[in-house]
């Protein structure tokens, strides 16, 4: 169990890290450690413990970890972004693979009993089948997917070596209050500016398996107390990215026209659809339904801008 242990979460001002700390903060001594690249100290709640430090500073990693007497760590900070690990390249690696090496070697050295690693759904690239499942072959064509499997394996081989408890979860698209980039999010802000035109990239045959953030934060949650190996974690919905538009134009600006660019970004991946049987069997249940999600999130925006 979980409750009454120090956890450290890194990472833990951020979008999905934030939503963990709060549902553990009252039945833990929590600790959030955060860069502030993209999350915010504003997200925690008062009764957690701030500290502000990069992955790639591995002393300040250790030493967070020796004197807070860390039990669980949820290692959920990274750089998330497909298109800025295009761009640079060096800064994700260095960020999500060396970050995530400074990390475990950390918890080695202090003895921590758990880890659970964000993993994504990006190491499985373009899938030869779907639903994907956790035994799908694994080749990512991002540098951000690349990345992520590195720290994955990391992890793999330190539990093999040293008998180190560590679980991954390979998050599949994940969306909610808090989030700060990504389809949903970029949809609100374009149709906030020009409430007669939503411009899409791509087709909109994009294939995407949300999750709703306070279910993908259940999953971590389980995984630390139940889960041993990887698991694909999302909402069990796989909707195309027309579909997502035009249940959000309806919503947010209805009558509006899409419009499909044709083009996406390097690195983006077509269908990404999830098997989830593994977690399910855990105990796993998505509880927030897909519209009912999108309409949360745009109450959230709305409320966050106004």
């Amino acid at each position: 169990m979980v409750k009454g242990k120090n956890v450290l979460v890194t990472g833990g001002a951020g979008f999905i890290g934030s939503h963990i700390v709060d549902r553990l903060a009252g039945e833990c001594a929590v600790t959030a450690l955060d860069n502030l690249s993209t999350g915010k100290e504003i997200n925690l709640p008062e009764n957690a413990a701030f500290v502000k430090s990069d992955l790639r500073d591995a002393g300040l990693i250790q030493k967070t970890i020796k004197d807070a007497d860390i039990d669980v760590v949820f290692h959920i900070g990274a750089n998330a972004s497909v298109p800025h690990s295009t761009e640079d390249p060096r800064y994700d690696f260095e960020t999500n693979a060396l970050g995530t090496f400074n990390v475990i070697d950390a918890c080695r050295v202090s003895g921590v009993e758990k880890i659970v690693y964000a993993s994504t759904a990006a190491v499985y690239g373009e899938p030869i089948r779907t639903p994907i499942d956790e035994d799908h072959p694994l080749h990512p064509i991002s540098p951000y997917g690349a990345s992520k499997l590195a720290g994955e394996r990391c992890g793999l081989a330190f539990k093999e070596t040293y008998g180190i408890d560590f679980a991954a979860i390979r998050i599949f698209n994940t969306y909610g209050p808090r989030q700060p980039r990504y389809v949903m999010y970029d949809f609100i802000q374009k149709l906030g500016r020009n409430p007669s035109l939503l411009e899409v990239l791509g087709t909109g045959e994009q294939i995407r398996d949300y999750c709703y953030v306070s279910d993908m934060a259940d999953a971590f949650v389980l995984v630390a107390e139940r889960g041993d190996g990887v698991y694909n974690a999302a909402g069990g919905s796989p909707t195309s990215i027309k579909e997502l538009a035009e249940l959000m134009v309806s919503i947010i600006s209805p009558g509006a026209e899409i419009r499909y660019g044709g083009k996406t970004w390097a690195g983006d991946v077509n269908t990404l659809y999830a098997n989830i049987t593994r977690i399910t069997e855990l105990g796993f249940e998505p509880k927030v339904g897909f519209e009912d999600g999108v309409r949360q999130m745009i109450r959230w925006f709305e409320g966050a801008n106004s």
